[in-house]
């Protein structure tokens, strides 16, 4: 915090000055008292901020802007709560709409398509920051900071102290985005499950290894079996070993692009994402920001072994081990299906929905004790049989804010300002307590989250690990998210379905991503529509020759399952601990 600007404002606070001024500082005041807290700031350091606030809303004083957002619990305090502290304090009223991913992608879409101002900002997933830095169509937000809009740039933001901010960046090392939530796909079990003797005791007879965290995929298939097919029910209740979904909808592609194929292990080595390979598949040589294929028979690993394989076990678990009706599940369904407290664990499980885990008993949750500890606990992804050190582990949501250059200047400076306070520390720690999807380092290391961290089964301990960044959204390669995204949905219902096999449905998957890319190479090599990183696809050749090289597109193993391993869950946290 600038000392200078803080003596002045407290000097101002205590003098009053004029009317208006008192009247925005007192409802600050207000907010900081009863709403925004517990802080990483003291609270003359939130009002500090909050004056910078005022002062630099005032010209835009009595306006009403629109922001567009998905529905997670996060975001519904946005926009019920966080919306009125921002009225209040700056007299800038901003109507926050809440929508599926699906729309937000899709308004998106049309606002960078039409040139047309629909939102004057959205909290947008970092996952088209491969679109982002190549249409540039959304603001260049290191170039706005230190020009346009730097009379609206809180001089506290602290960009080093976002865990997502990598995540944001463009290949040529500008921010595009600003994160606002991110959470993480992890491992979901019943620890106290887990823990029971007879339990332990008969998975150790059947498998001949110890019930635990899974660290393959192997293991994470052992113990499916062992819930649903074995043990079948505990306490009286009939029980499951595996939760997912599968209707056909764009959640189902988004269940994929997030990382499963990377898990398989069908992607690079390389961190935040693959290189050359993607999660996606997608290759893109080093030092490029060209795309040159997806099929295998142009080096990608869209349709490859390890993809293949990713699909047919989703599709078998989702079979063989989920509860009935998980096949028609969407996203938002799937998820908190699992406070019913009849299944044993979740490969894919979002730590969005933490705070809907850790409801009390009365809310309908069965997956905690009578004083309201969860029974169940969060741990690393079990990686499949292709993956290898070194390669990303799982998918991280880091949803930011994204201006867009179709916005007037105006509008635009009003929407930075309400991006900034709900991501500004005066805010943000109350707002990751309510919401559980944590931005800012200096938030999940507060004595607040170390006291509260027994009641939230992982997350603070995984946050606070350096594993975190194993984790991470789709990256680069991907040179325009909505339009390749659309495409994967309706093949893997297809899996479901049984119209094609795993293998057909990927070959048809990655056959259309490359006619995608096609289309692109071709308008960017007409007029640059993607800045000259457009794809550049390889010429097709024999599969054989990439699957003999080294690295993804990785041949076939004979053997897609290893023993099974797992690892005691009080150890894991010992190792995240240092």
């Amino acid at each position: 915090m600038n000392k200078k600007y803080l003596a002045s404002v407290i000097a101002a606070i205590c003098m009053a000055g004029t009317p208006s001024a008192y009247a925005d500082m007192a409802s600050a005041t207000k907010w900081i008292d009863d709403e925004f807290q517990p802080s990483t700031m003291s609270k003359e350091e939130q009002a500090a901020e909050m004056q910078w606030f005022i002062d630099a809303a005032a010209p835009f004083k009595g306006m009403e802007i629109n922001v567009l957002s998905e529905t997670i619990p996060t975001h519904e305090y946005e926009s019920k709560t966080l919306t009125k502290a921002f009225e209040e304090i700056t007299g800038i009223k901003v109507n926050h709409q809440l929508l599926g991913e699906g729309e937000v992608v899709q308004a998106v879409q049309t606002q960078m398509q039409t040139n047309r101002n629909l939102y004057d900002a959205y909290i947008n997933d970092s996952d088209l920051i491969g679109t982002h830095s190549r249409l540039q169509l959304a603001v260049n937000l290191t170039d706005w900071m230190a020009g346009e809009g730097a009379d609206v740039t809180n001089p506290d933001l602290d960009l080093e102290d976002f865990m997502g901010i990598s995540f944001t960046t463009g290949p040529d090392g500008s921010l595009y985005q600003l994160p606002d939530q991110q959470f993480a796909n992890l491992y979901w079990f019943r620890y106290d499950w887990f823990q029971r003797e007879d339990l332990k005791a008969g998975f150790k007879e059947k498998y001949g290894y110890d019930l635990g965290v899974p660290v393959n995929w192997s293991a994470y298939e052992d113990i499916a079996e062992f819930f649903s097919v074995h043990v079948k029910e505990i306490d009286g209740t009939p029980v499951y070993g595996h939760m997912d979904y599968g209707k056909r909808a764009p959640d189902l592609g988004w269940r994929m692009t997030d990382a499963w194929l990377s898990m398989a292990g069908a992607g690079s080595k390389g961190l935040p994402n693959g290189v050359p390979v993607d999660e996606w598949g997608i290759r893109m040589e080093e030092g490029s920001c060209n795309p040159v294929g997806a099929s295998v028979s142009r080096g990608g690993a869209t349709n490859a072994p390890a993809a293949v394989y990713a699909i047919r076990k989703w599709d078998e678990w989702l079979r063989q081990y989920a509860p009935p009706g998980a096949a028609s599940y969407d996203f938002y369904q799937s998820l908190p299906a699992l406070s019913q407290g009849n299944v044993a664990q979740q490969i894919f499980w979002y730590t969005a929905f933490t705070s809907s885990m850790v409801a009390s008993k009365e809310d309908g949750n069965n997956t905690v004790d009578d004083e309201g500890k969860p029974l169940w606990r969060m741990a690393p992804s079990p990686h499949g049989p292709y993956w290898e050190e070194g390669q990303k582990l799982g998918y991280q949501d880091a949803g930011s804010w994204t201006l867009f250059k179709s916005t007037p200047v105006d509008r635009r400076k009003a929407a930075w300002l309400y991006a900034q306070f709900a991501v500004s520390k005066t805010v943000s720690l109350k707002k990751t307590h309510v919401g559980l999807t944590p931005i800012r380092d200096s938030d999940i290391r507060h004595e607040s989250f170390t006291e509260r961290a027994p009641n939230l089964g992982g997350l603070v301990e995984f946050y606070r690990s350096p594993d975190r960044v194993r984790w991470s959204p789709t990256g680069v390669n991907v040179p325009d998210y909505p339009k390749l995204a659309q495409i994967w949905w309706q093949q893997i219902g297809d899996v479901n379905s049984g119209v094609f096999t795993p293998q057909e449905a990927m070959d048809r998957l990655a056959g259309e991503m490359d006619q995608v890319m096609a289309r692109m190479q071709a308008a960017d090599e007409r007029a640059e529509t993607y800045g000259g990183c457009g794809p550049r696809l390889n010429e097709p050749k024999d599969p054989a020759e990439w699957l003999n090289q080294e690295g993804s597109p990785k041949a076939k193993l004979d053997n897609e399952k290893p023993q099974g391993k797992t690892i005691d869950y009080d150890e894991l946290i010992k190792q995240w601990q240092g």
